[in-house]
């Protein structure tokens, strides 16, 4: 089987998606079989799959393609010619913004989240518009659907009206060997790097405003801060993003600004130690449609505060201290709560743990194969007339 993926959403590699794309393909190197794979893939990201084996041919897609509105057209006009050329018996795109409307074969898409319809104001009008008009439309024309949570799932059936054997759930997975306590000198090496010299609380997410709510987070710090007369820090790992500039300003406002750190884009190499050298990991999110970055700060061996808005109740389980993230004084008495008492802490350490082992990237690659073998064989035998399941493979 030979699979086109397209990879021209990895934002340079600094987006949630991004990590989906590299785990996954990782994971694909190791159970994968025989099967082929060719990435059509941004020039300038091209060094981001430079580990991967030579089951993966890189087709590089120029550059003039990387703003949004000409990638668009450049998956609607030209993939769907490649798709023909490079005789793919499948092709996966794995984010809702690039699905097509036609190709040559079946067609695979990842769902994430409909942030769109969940969060007021998450995007610009346009992309608004993009998120929960064109797609509906788009997404109905693909033959498999993968949702990575079962929320995701429901938010299909419920805005897009698609459901049963279409959907397929295929959980996130965990790179256990990159994600897993690190040693002192590690840690310590981390704190250096990022110039923090007391404990600190760390919430990873791209500096989004109001989706990712740093804002409360920032409220609900000063009130932490206020009540327990601490000394630890706020530490915030992530790109600028969509809104970025109200975060900025509100932490030049904020009283306890000198111990608020916007970190930037955290680098994957420096992440697993900066999440096992935090006293907290907190992340107050209005929506998300999976939610690593908690899963991740479980298995460094951080305790996590967390909303369980979207997926994240389902993903995080109990394993993490859950509040209400359009209140602040939650969050600031979950952070007293860990701040004053070590054993609530370790308790919540060993129940992430143990959430985190549940999580596999092998797992979700070979349950991602499937959803390509079930519907490379029900799309063949609807061409040839045959009932699906006589077609489908054993």
């Amino acid at each position: 089987m030979r699979i086109g993926f397209s990879t021209s959403v990895i934002q340079r590699g600094k987006t949630g998606i991004a990590q989906y794309i590299f785990a996954l393909l990782r994971a694909f190197d190791q159970v994968a079989g025989d099967r082929e794979f060719v990435l059509y893939t941004l020039e300038e990201d091209r060094a981001h799959f430079a580990g991967l084996s030579e089951r993966f041919r890189i087709e590089p897609v120029a550059e003039q393609f990387r703003p949004a509105i000409k990638n668009i057209r450049w998956h609607q006009s030209v993939l769907p010619r490649l798709a023909r050329e490079h005789r793919l018996d499948l092709l996966h795109v794995p984010s809702y913004r690039r699905l097509i409307w036609s190709a040559p074969c079946p067609r695979v898409a990842t769902i994430h989240d409909l942030a769109p319809f969940r969060v007021a104001g998450k995007y610009d009008l346009a992309r608004m518009f993009y998120g929960r008009v064109v797609v509906k439309h788009l997404a109905r024309r693909q033959d498999a659907i993968i949702a990575v949570s079962r929320n995701t799932a429901r938010d299909l059936e419920t805005f897009f009206g698609l459901s049963g054997e279409r959907v397929r759930v295929v959980l996130n997975g965990l790179d256990h060997a990159r994600f897993y306590p690190r040693r002192a000198e590690e840690t310590r090496a981390a704190r250096a790097r990022f110039g923090l010299d007391k404990p600190f609380v760390l919430y990873v997410a791209r500096l989004e405003h109001p989706g990712k709510n740093h804002v409360r987070l920032i409220e609900a710090f000063e009130e932490f801060k206020r009540d327990t007369g601490s000394d630890w820090q706020l530490a915030l790992g992530g790109s600028d993003w969509h809104g970025a500039e109200a975060i900025h300003r509100r932490i030049a406002q904020s009283p306890c600004a000198k111990d608020i750190r916007a970190l930037g884009f955290v680098a994957d190499e420096h992440l697993p130690a900066l999440y096992s050298a935090a006293s907290l990991f907190v992340y107050p999110s209005l929506y998300e449609g999976f939610g690593m970055p908690p899963v991740e700060a479980m298995a460094c061996a951080c305790p996590v505060i967390s909303s369980d808005r979207g997926s994240l109740g389902e993903v995080v389980g109990e394993a993490a201290r859950i509040v209400d993230p359009e209140k602040s004084g939650t969050i600031a008495d979950a952070l007293a709560e860990f701040y004053r008492n070590a054993t609530e802490r370790e308790k919540w350490v060993q129940r992430g743990l143990k959430r985190a082992a549940e999580l596999s990237w092998k797992n979700a690659a070979r349950e991602t194969l499937e959803v390509y073998a079930q519907t490379l064989g029900q799309t063949t035998a609807a061409r040839v007339g045959l009932p699906v399941d006589a077609g489908a493979p054993g």
